[in-house]
């Protein structure tokens, strides 16, 4: 029989330690730069080796990290805190919802927060679906409006914004996916939803509807989940970035399942 050998042993666990240890790193250094161009990582990653020969030293992680922190105006905390509750407010539903995982949050780009989330592949484009990404979308929103009593711009003003996005998921479930009420078997696309909103004010109207069903239930989700909700817009407030095992950390933190 052969005995096991303490120092093989021993090394793997320091291995093994190692690498979880640097991927942490690597997770963090992801999610602090979201949001940032692969021209202004390059550039940082540069300047960081710069520092580092000029100390006559290898280049460390907390080069990078400080590069990429040095990159942005620092947030003034009226803003961080509106940005926290923003982006938990959209972890809180996703997760809820069992949308998929959520990578990474941040709020330290000074041009609002960013949220990486992902999506089961077994997910299928039914109503529900819809629905719950409906409700996702205007997490945001909500949880402004929750915390704040007043919402900002932010939710809106861009083709890629909240608001752009579950307006044309609203429009499609109207007149392209068969989930509207009036002719659902008819394939009706369009280019600019808003165009055919001026020449169709009832479409207009039903869209909306959709839009506000979401917001409400995405504000109900929050209430029932407020513990969680403010711990994790906490924790985003302080730390300004959190990768996906520190999120995930605090989401299933003990709230009571979500009732259908």
């Amino acid at each position: 029989m052969t005995e096991p050998q303490n120092t093989n042993t021993s090394e793997l666990s320091a291995a093994v330690q190692h690498a979880n240890s640097a991927d942490a790193i690597l997770r963090r250094l992801a999610t602090r730069a979201m949001g940032l161009t692969g021209a202004d990582i390059e550039r940082i990653v540069r300047e960081a080796r710069l520092k580092a020969r000029r100390s006559k030293r290898a280049i460390r992680y907390e080069d990078i990290e400080d590069g990429i922190r040095g990159h942005r105006p620092p947030v003034p905390h009226n803003l961080r805190w509106r940005y926290a509750f923003h982006e938990a407010g959209h972890a809180v539903v996703h997760h809820a919802l069992d949308l998929g995982p959520v990578r990474g949050l941040n709020i330290d780009s000074g041009e609002g927060g960013y949220n990486l989330v992902g999506f089961h592949a077994w997910a299928t484009d039914t109503r529900d679906w819809c629905e719950n990404m409906l409700t996702m979308l205007m997490a945001g929103r909500a949880a402004e409006q929750l915390v704040l009593k007043r919402v900002s711009s932010g939710s809106g003003g861009s083709d890629d914004s909240d608001l752009a996005r579950a307006t044309r998921l609203a429009f499609d479930m109207e007149r392209t996916l068969g989930f509207g009420p009036k002719h659902p078997l008819l394939y009706r696309p369009h280019r600019d939803p808003g165009a055919v909103f001026d020449r169709e004010p009832e479409l207009a109207d039903r869209v909306h509807a959709r839009l506000e069903a979401a917001l409400d239930r995405a504000a109900a989700i929050l209430r029932r989940r407020r513990p969680t909700f403010h711990a994790l817009a906490k924790a985003l407030f302080e730390a300004q970035a959190l990768d996906e095992k520190a999120v995930l950390h605090i989401l299933t933190g003990g709230d009571p399942p979500l009732q259908s």
